[in-house]
């Protein structure tokens, strides 16, 4: 293996390896949210740094040759340049600058797994870097609920997991990628060393998923695995029954267990907030108020009877309309639709053991935008779906798992 597949191996396994650090980037910017990040602002400025000169190192990858495109190259580029435009016509240039410069460390970060998964080594970094960091988070997330340290996250996430994620949601909207992912990794591994890593993550994960009593997480895991289940299955009918199922016993489960480690006043919070969100969509319908301008014009717009304040609009795709405006929400439309397409068509020329860790993978697509109808995660948005993209589809062609 040459020293430059090395490089482009070690460069993921950091990338990966930090995610569950992601959300501390929050604190960077002036936007009021409503929890707390165990890693110190300073902290969180040395990893923003680590990715950009990641992003430096990939940038330099890219530009060698042979050089390739991705295949959502062109709706990537046209989603980030409507995010440009939202942000110079929005409300919160500073904050939002932020949003738009991880956004575009995203893409780069997108297309250099795209370019370089099956190069030496490169899948093996990836998958190794991401079950372990994924376990040793998810473990983290449930001795800190068992300790209720820190105290002040425990008591504001009312005794719910939620580890180096600031909010109980995000880490659950990173379980629905990672669960249905460890579980692909277990069967199909080529090491063993890797599947049994991979049983471990999926016990750890489980169990952390559940201490988030994350209501939209739960949702959104049951269907990623819904997903999969009708994806993987060649029975016809019976893998849509099956499907429904376990949509069904999620949302009875989630009924029963309603205000569970919640404050019943959460139940409500969101129908004011969606109602706030469509009356900012109804005054900026285009290019919206800005990446991070949702907060900053909540306080006008809310209900008599709303939050003080609110961070997003609880809704990614409400979100993105508020804040992109029909101009980016559609541009987002474009690389979910280009993906889909493109990732269907891999699938059915993918090789039998490339099957199910792309569909896992997509499967975790799947449950995230789903868990997106409800709940805004930001780990998800800037730190998991165009890499996940990017997986899917490069697994989907080498069906690569690592060793």
């Amino acid at each position: 293996m040459s020293a430059f597949d090395r490089l482009q191996a070690s460069a993921n396994a950091i990338a990966f390896a930090c995610i569950p650090f992601f959300p501390s980037f929050i604190t960077l910017t002036n936007v009021a949210f409503p929890g707390i990040s165990i890693v110190p602002v300073p902290l969180a400025l040395v990893l923003l740094g680590a990715m950009l000169a990641l992003a430096v190192v990939a940038s330099f990858a890219l530009a060698s040759p042979p050089r390739r495109k991705p295949a959502l190259f062109y709706p990537l580029l046209v989603w980030l340049g409507t995010c440009v435009l939202a942000l110079v016509l929005g409300l919160n240039q500073r904050d939002g600058s932020v949003f738009v410069a991880i956004l575009a460390l995203s893409m780069i970060w997108h297309a250099h797994i795209d370019r370089f998964y099956e190069r030496p080594a490169v899948a093996r970094a990836i998958w190794w870097s991401y079950l372990l960091s994924g376990t040793a988070a998810a473990l983290a997330a449930i001795a800190m609920v068992v300790l209720r340290v820190p105290a002040a996250q425990y008591t504001i996430a009312n005794g719910r997991a939620v580890g180096t994620f600031v909010l109980p949601g995000e880490l659950a909207g990173y379980l629905i990628f990672f669960l249905p992912i460890a579980y692909a990794l277990a069967r199909i591994a080529q090491g063993a060393a890797l599947r049994v890593l991979g049983w471990i993550a999926c016990g750890a994960g489980l169990l952390a998923m559940i201490l988030t009593f994350s209501r939209t997480g739960w949702v959104g895991l049951a269907a990623g695995i819904a997903f999969l289940i009708v994806m993987r299955s060649r029975t016809g009918r019976a893998r849509f029954v099956q499907g429904a199922a376990i949509l069904a016993a999620t949302l009875a489960i989630v009924l029963m267990l309603f205000n569970e480690h919640h404050n019943p006043s959460e139940n409500y919070t969101r129908l004011s907030i969606w109602q706030a969100a469509i009356g900012v969509i109804e005054r900026f319908p285009l290019t919206g108020v800005g990446p991070f301008g949702f907060s900053k014009i909540y306080p006008l717009v809310r209900l008599p009877d709303g939050d003080v304040t609110a961070f997003h609009a609880h809704s990614m795709y409400l979100t993105f309309l508020a804040e992109l405006g029909i101009v980016g929400f559609l541009a987002f439309g474009w690389v979910m639709w280009s993906f889909a397409r493109e990732w269907f068509r891999r699938l059915r020329a993918a090789p039998a053991h490339a099957e199910l860790l792309t569909t896992a993978i997509a499967a975790g697509v799947a449950g995230a935008l789903v868990q997106g109808l409800i709940d805004t995660v930001s780990v998800v948005i800037f730190g998991l779906l165009l890499p996940m993209l990017a997986l899917a589809l490069a697994s989907a062609r080498s069906g690569t798992a690592g060793a």
